[in-house]
């Protein structure tokens, strides 16, 4: 199959809200794919490609400086093993290497199509095309039960192989897909709630009610005297956490999947800001932050499959297993007792708390009712400093907002300017995308190659989940999971929030 056609289905896909045009669209792509094709085209619509890490970063997809073919010849497998030859480039060279390698891929695509791959290679394609849509997509294709389709990705952790067995295996093949001790499995997630009131009516009975960490989501699996340690991703980083592996040596058994997160604490216990955790999972140097894994859920134990059973019986089994690695929390139905240890866990630092209904079974990928998180929200005020122009179905409007923060007593530059903190799409409506592309080029200042700079005027109001550490912006902090929640035309940019203001979050 020819990359433009792929490229053209993901535009489809962006350009619509329909799920079921989505869809339709992605299993009619699906049944034009060679086998060989399949597993590459699911990691280009998901930007996730299946070599995993390609070495690459947007400096270097920035500074290249090619022409672009007219016509249309690259073909998913020509692209794939571009793909293949970065993922490879190792040692003295490898620059070299990718970058010829860059330089021969996006001479090779069309400008359509080197726009598209390079959002894939940067992991920034947002074309709706998410792996929900997909499995429905594939079980369209393969007139396969959706169920079955979505265990098997689930047991499977691969969403490329899962699609090879569905289109092309053998009757009954998909369905016999079960969990495999060191085969990671697609972790199960959390939908979100706005109190704890509100998580424990949507339960309706007994939940356990766990602490919120901010930390990383890890799964580990032990057979014999082999550990693993995933991501939640499913990327191998066993090597960089030894202390992980040692803990989990400790245990009474032999074979054991588990599913928790890990954090690094202080000297006091509290727990050391994200940024500390997610430096060891990036780095393959030793380092001296120590990271503690703490667990709350088990999914195999000896032989025995436990992600059919109810939670109440898996939670037993870890207590008897691993209670020393376990994460606080309690069995309850009483609301006020669940807000209680929403208030402890909030004191001693930590997210805010998860509250999981104590029959459900484990559902990788979900975000249902079953599971639900409540974190507080904070809102501040910030200026809009500049605005990309869209992609997919926003392509035409201004979508991407570049936020900064009042910087009254000009620690970070000139008294009463604006330091950037962040970027976000998120939250933004049509009918606010519709506004800021008619209003923002009223007050231009002048254009990049990706975006509007504009006069800092315009203020916004954004939730966050709180600021990390940052080197790329000047004034060292950056906001998490920033989204809009509306302009405040009644508000003056200089009544925006201080950059001091947002630092003094950091821990």
């Amino acid at each position: 199959m020819l990359l433009h056609e792929l490229v053209g289905t993901t535009e489809t896909v962006g350009s619509t809200s329909s799920r079921l045009t989505k869809i339709e669209a992605l299993a009619t792509l699906l049944t034009g794919l060679d086998t060989d094709e399949i597993a590459p085209a699911i990691g280009l619509l998901t930007a996730k490609p299946r070599q995993g890490r390609l070495g690459v970063g947007w400096r270097g997809v920035a500074a290249l400086e090619v022409v672009h073919a007219t016509d249309p010849t690259l073909s998913v497998q020509d692209v794939d093993a571009s793909l293949e030859q970065l993922a490879a480039a190792s040692g003295s060279g490898s620059a070299g290497v990718r970058r010829a390698t860059l330089d021969s891929l996006a001479a090779r695509a069309t400008a359509r199509e080197w726009d598209f791959l390079s959002r894939v290679i940067l992991g920034e394609l947002r074309t709706g095309a998410l792996e929900g849509v997909l499995l429905d997509a594939i079980a369209r294709a393969s007139d396969q039960p959706a169920a079955v389709v979505r265990r098997a990705a689930m047991l499977s952790g691969d969403l490329g192989e899962t699609a090879r067995i569905a289109l092309t295996g053998s009757e009954g093949e998909l369905a016999e897909i079960g969990l495999r001790v060191l085969r990671p499995v697609l972790p199960m997630l959390a939908s979100t709630a706005g109190s704890v009131a509100e998580a424990m009516s949507t339960i309706a009975g007994a939940a356990s009610v766990e602490y919120k960490l901010d930390g990383a989501r890890i799964q580990v699996h032990r057979r014999g005297d082999e550990v693993r340690v995933y991501t939640r991703s499913l990327a191998d980083i066993t090597a960089r956490v030894p202390e992980i592996v040692d803990a989990v040596l400790t245990l009474p058994v032999q074979d054991v999947i588990l599913d928790g997160e890990t954090l690094s604490l202080d000297a006091d216990g509290g727990p050391r800001p994200f940024q500390d955790t997610m430096s060891r999972f990036g780095s393959e140097a030793v380092s001296a932050t120590v990271l503690r894994p703490w667990f709350f859920d088990v999914l195999h134990i000896d032989g025995r499959d436990l992600i059919d059973e109810p939670l109440a019986v898996r939670l037993a089994e870890l207590e008897r297993i691993a209670a020393d690695w376990r994460i606080p929390g309690i069995v309850t139905a009483d609301a006020q007792a669940a807000e209680q240890l929403s208030r402890e866990a909030l004191a001693a630092a930590h997210e805010g708390i998860v509250v999981k209904a104590i029959d459900s079974l484990y559902a990788a990928g979900r975000r249902g009712k079953s599971w639900i998180k409540i974190k507080p929200v904070l809102t501040y005020d910030l200026v809009v400093l500049a605005v990309e122009w869209g992609s997919g179905r926003r392509t035409g409007q201004l979508s991407n907002l570049h936020l900064g923060a009042l910087d009254p007593v000009g620690e970070f530059g000139e008294p009463g300017g604006y330091v950037m903190v962040g970027k976000t799409f998120k939250g933004l409506t049509d009918e606010l995308l519709r506004w800021q592309t008619a209003h923002f080029p009223t007050i231009e200042t002048h254009r990049s190659a990706y975006a509007v700079h504009v006069q800092p005027t315009t203020v916004v109001e954004i939730a966050i989940d709180g600021v990390q550490r940052s080197t790329r912006y000047p004034g060292g902090v950056a906001l998490r999971f920033a989204r809009v929640k509306g302009y405040r035309p009644d508000k003056r940019p200089d009544e925006a929030d201080t950059i001091q203001t947002l630092r003094g979050l950091l821990r």
